[in-house]
């Protein structure tokens, strides 16, 4: 049996040109090679797997090589690699020192490679601080880390550091294919976009993962397979759900996560993919951001049919309502719950109701139709009228028991007044008087609007206190005049009857405002005073009532209330202490003396 060399060994680059995403810095580096401008102390950072060690030990055979003819010698007697996870100690870094001394055999440098350099002890970077500010002509020493913050300053400022980033997909993408190609593996663009994404920028971490795709799935590597073995979900799961958000479909958008739930994946991993697909769909929105998605060429039309049909309203919105769901994923008790209800949020964002199918709906439409056509027109008593007009009931509820159900011309277009009289019109029409007719018999059925809504939804709530509105109005105006005399003083009386009502009902702020002044009579106006304008919005807003107990009290309807804001009333009933005892001084002189004589403080 065949030893078998992972891919991040196999193919690990032996040139600059070979590493890959790191143009900037191996260009730096040969520069510097070649104009003998390098510096004695590097310093490597950056994330894991993206080439520090690999550019440290081409740097390392490169320096060399100017002063050779043998472009295969690997000079490895110069090259040093030192484990500083393992040797932190200061005795390590004495050994270390003491090897520096002594010039290489065979070439120009001897190259010190330190990684995990983070890893030495306080001591240890202590002692090594001399050596590396004034090393030999011979030595250069790399240092290589994945933290660079754990450094210490007096190190950094001693070494020219070089900021590794992190490899792009695209980059990624590619040089696995080239690997594909090289081992025969034939290879799905899609399927290497998913192992370069996954890898999430370390090219080592993305070789590891293809190796073991490849086992799983042999010389043929596609989508399906790499998305089976890492377990993650793939675009068309979140183009699917997207569809099903577009149209609406909530039933099927549950199912569908039940599913994901079903094959393992977890919630939160779900609903933050859900996000950023919305973000990838908002890319292709504009010319200027499409190269910021990054995805195969094959799923790049499939986001690019679907980004035609979602707007960028929903897609703001999409991208708000996944996100507040993110953040509240690990704290909620039902996170399954809390999905669900943001799927059916975003189901909701482009519904219109006047506008969906019938099939959409658990329960169709069609169970609401329209009223049928208007029956012959009955010839009613004016008693039927009264009932008819005073038993209006609103969408959503049913007539009472025992009696005709004729549709309200609200509700439908069949009634019994003319086609193009409002209610309000007839309602101010005086009723006239016809000639009795007999009750039509039990024979004579009158349909009922077939047309009904929830009596609980907010249409059919403004509508029932609209036709309740417009009775009242309609009460009044018919209402007798009554124009009887009566005084202030029987005014002021009806007046606090009325705030000790409001007392009763617990309206301690009614009743206190309207005690702040005494209201005064001016011909059949009642006039207010009130020390500011919150106050008078505030009597106001019942004044209706007010009104209506004072009318009915003094068997009057032509009383008004007149309320103004003066300022000076607030002095009336916020006495200082002073000024209190001035009033008592006013009315009698001897409150003096008895201060004086009792020694009394105000």
């Amino acid at each position: 049996m065949e030893h078998f060399v992972v891919s991040a060994r196999k193919y690990r680059p032996q040139t600059f040109k070979d590493v890959v995403g790191q143009q900037a810095i191996t260009n730096t580096l040969l520069n510097a090679i070649e104009h003998d401008h390098l510096a004695q102390a590097l310093l490597f950072t950056g994330p894991r797997g993206v080439g520090k060690t690999t550019c440290a030990r081409i740097l390392a055979k490169k320096i060399n090589q100017e002063a050779t003819e043998n472009p295969q010698e690997d000079f490895a007697f110069n090259i040093f690699e030192l484990d500083a996870a393992s040797n932190n100690s200061v005795d390590d870094i004495r050994n270390l020192i003491d090897q520096v001394r002594i010039p290489p055999q065979v070439g120009k440098y001897k190259v010190y490679i330190i990684d995990e350099v983070h890893m030495l002890s306080q001591s240890a970077f202590n002692a090594f601080l001399k050596t590396l500010e004034e090393p030999p002509k011979h030595a250069i020493f790399i240092l290589a880390t994945t933290e660079k913050h754990k450094i210490i300053p007096t190190i950094l400022s001693r070494c020219q550091i070089f900021d590794f980033k992190r490899i792009t997909v695209k980059d990624a993408k590619e040089y696995l294919a080239y690997i594909a190609e090289q081992e025969g593996i034939d290879a799905e663009d899609d399927a290497l976009h998913i192992i370069a994404q996954k890898a999430d920028g370390a090219m080592r971490d993305a070789l590891s993962i293809y190796d073991r795709v490849v086992s799983f799935s042999g010389k043929n590597l596609t989508r399906q397979a790499v998305t089976e073995n890492l377990n993650v979900l793939d675009y068309d799961t979140y183009l699917s759900a997207t569809d099903l958000i577009l149209e609406n479909e909530i039933p099927q958008l549950l199912v569908m996560y039940n599913e994901i739930l079903t094959h393992g994946f977890d919630g939160h991993h779900f609903i933050a993919g859900l996000a950023s697909h919305f973000r990838d769909l908002l890319v292709c929105k504009d010319p200027k951001t499409v190269n910021l998605l990054e995805v195969g060429e094959n799923t790049k039309v499939k986001y690019f049919e679907q980004a035609q049909k979602a707007s960028t309203l929903f897609l703001l919105k999409g991208i708000e309502l996944a996100n507040e769901c993110d953040l509240q994923y690990k704290n909620s008790r039902n996170q399954r719950l809390l999905v669900e209800l943001c799927l059916m949020q975003l189901a909701s964002v482009t519904f219109d109701g006047e506008k969906k199918k019938d099939e959409r709906f658990i329960i169709p439409p069609s169970h609401f139709t329209q009223a049928p056509p208007p029956p012959p027109a009955l010839k009613l008593s004016s008693e039927e009228k009264s009932v008819i007009t005073n038993n209006e009931y609103s969408e959503g509820d049913a007539a009472p028991s025992g009696e005709s159900q004729i549709p309200s011309p609200e509700v439908g277009k069949s009634s019994c007044l003319p086609e193009k009289e409002t209610p309000k019109e007839v309602e101010e029409k005086p009723v006239q008087e016809e000639e009795p007719q007999p009750a039509p018999t039990p024979s004579v059925a009158i349909k009922t609007p077939k047309k009904r809504v929830s009596g609980l939804s907010l249409k059919s709530i403004q509508k029932k206190k609209e036709l309740e509105a417009q009775q009242r109005k309609a009460e009044k105006e018919r209402a007798v005049e009554k124009d009887e005399d009566f005084t202030e003083a029987q005014m002021q009386e009806a007046w606090k009857e009325f705030v000790e009502m409001q007392h009763e009902k617990g309206e301690k702020i009614l009743a206190s405002i309207m005690e702040t002044d005494t209201p005064t009579l001016d011909g059949k106006k009642i006039i207010l005073e009130l020390p500011n304008d919150t106050m008078k919005q505030e009597l106001e807003r019942a004044q209706y009532h007010l009104l209506g107990h004072i009318k009915d009290k003094l068997q009057n309807t032509h009383i008004s209330l007149e309320i103004k804001v003066n300022e000076q009333v607030a002095k009336k009933y916020a006495f200082t202490p002073m000024e209190k005892y001035e009033k008592l001084r006013e009315k009698n002189a001897l409150i003096d003396k008895l201060r004086t004589t009792f020694d009394l403080d105000i």
